[in-house]
């Protein structure tokens, strides 16, 4: 199938033509309806309700439950576009080829840009939270070591990871499960925790809702990983709602009686929340279970993030938009093993050098402005082509512009600077390209 909106590729391997039950793949579909809601859970129940309560208990304080709400609304008319453009085009690279697909090349470039810059910052605040919950004295060494692990079990094949991942959720729910029970049964639960709703105001509300995004943007690996799962127009819509569902539940829970037990202000200057959310009660001698859940959570993120960071870039290489050494598949495992190891190097770079507050909303910027591109990718899909309203798609895409411009405003020219410098990269390519 061709659309209206398509345009040629200059690479020898172009995205122009597609077919919904045999796509063109290079990689070996392995994952089913099963793995892929597993590698969204993996990716969003992982690292960011460790994280990113915090920050957006800061800015908004038990406010943060309605930013929560906006977020997930805003993440589930992303997720609708997002699962009927991969039953489309159901190849590594997600908005990255739907960009392409429906909005022109350099479209697909700036959201392919966007999210790789925007996920090795993700990965590093990932990184960077396994630190703090295991090794609080050494947080950067910590982490460090836990991209080379998850690294190397990655190469070895997706069918690993997803089987990795697995095991990880279901220990990271038992966790989140004894954080619930902590601070529940711990005997400091308090309804008054709950009623600053509007000390941050709208502003405030629309920031944390920025922020809580960066921890719903996980379904995304299940399409970027379109070339690896078996019959993706059927699996891809039916495993990406489902993993968004059971996360904003999760979330939601969390949240809730996190606020209840130590209120909003303890949580924004936690440098663990959840493990200040158990701390304090009777039931305290579960901090250090929380603990190993959120190095094994983060462990889990990792290894789905570094997937999906992979292969976008080996997309986006094999297109001609990154160096094409990165478009180098494995001959026996079928992994994209250059991408990988090179986002790998990224992220420890960035874990040596940056505190995750300060690229949390530099993160969900860049995550926002991908999301915006996938959202204007399934406006144009014609009446034949949708499984959703329309209006969903309008609907992301202006939430995701809404919450983008409301972060920090160090965070949003940081991003505007990022994406202003990958569009000058993109235009000197083509004019080099286009030169005698």
């Amino acid at each position: 199938m061709v659309s209206s909106h398509s345009e040629p590729s200059p690479s020898p391997t172009p995205l122009i033509c597609w077919a919904v039950n045999s796509p063109p793949t290079r990689l070996v579909r392995r994952l089913g309806t099963g793995d892929a809601i597993v590698m969204g859970l993996g990716s969003m129940i992982g690292a960011s309700v460790f994280a990113a309560i915090g920050p957006a208990a800061a800015a908004a304080g038990s406010g943060l439950m309605i930013g929560l709400v906006v977020a997930g609304v805003v993440a589930f008319c992303n997720a609708t576009s997002s699962a009927q453009l991969a039953a489309l085009y159901p190849a590594s690279g997600g908005t990255y080829v739907y960009g392409r697909q429906r909005l022109g090349h350099l479209a697909g470039f700036c959201a392919g840009w966007g999210f790789v810059i925007g996920k090795s910052a993700t990965l590093s605040v990932t990184a960077l939270t396994f630190g703090a919950y295991t090794w609080p004295s050494q947080p950067r060494l910590a982490g460090i070591a836990a991209v080379v692990v998850v690294t190397a079990i990655n190469l070895r094949g997706i069918t690993r990871t997803a089987a990795a991942t697995r095991v990880t959720v279901t220990l990271v729910l038992i966790a989140l499960g004894l954080v619930v029970a902590a601070a529940v049964g711990g005997g400091t639960t308090d309804a008054d925790h709950l009623a600053d709703w509007g000390s941050g105001g709208a502003d405030g509300i629309l920031e944390a809702a920025g922020l809580l995004f960066f921890a719903f943007a996980g379904y995304a690996r299940i399409a970027t990983l379109g070339e690896e799962i078996k019959d993706p127009a059927r699996t891809i819509p039916r495993a990406i709602p489902a993993a968004l569902g059971i996360t904003l539940m999760v979330y939601a829970t969390v949240a809730v009686t996190a606020l209840l037990a130590v209120g909003p202000e303890l949580l924004a200057d936690a440098t663990a929340p959840l493990a200040a959310a158990t701390d304090n009660g009777s039931l305290s001698g579960l901090t250090p279970v929380v603990r190993v859940g959120a190095a094994i959570a983060s462990a889990g993120a990792l290894l789905a993030l570094i997937a999906g960071v992979g292969r976008t870039t080996f997309a986006m290489s094999s297109e001609g938009d990154l160096p094409r050494f990165l478009a180098k598949v494995h001959p026996t495992y079928k992994v994209p093993h250059s991408a990988e190891l090179a986002a790998a190097a990224v992220v420890i770079v960035l874990v040596s050098l940056t505190d995750f507050r300060s690229v949390l909303g530099f993160s969900s910027f860049c995550v926002l402005f991908y999301y915006a591109v996938t959202n204007a990718s399934a406006w144009t899909l014609s009446a034949s082509q949708r499984r959703w309203p329309r209006t969903l798609s309008a609907l992301g895409f202006i939430g995701c512009v809404t919450l983008a411009v409301t972060l920090p405003g160090t965070s949003v020219l940081t991003g505007l600077a990022v994406l202003a410098a990958g569009t000058l990269i993109w235009r000197i390519r083509q004019n080099l390209r286009a030169s005698p």
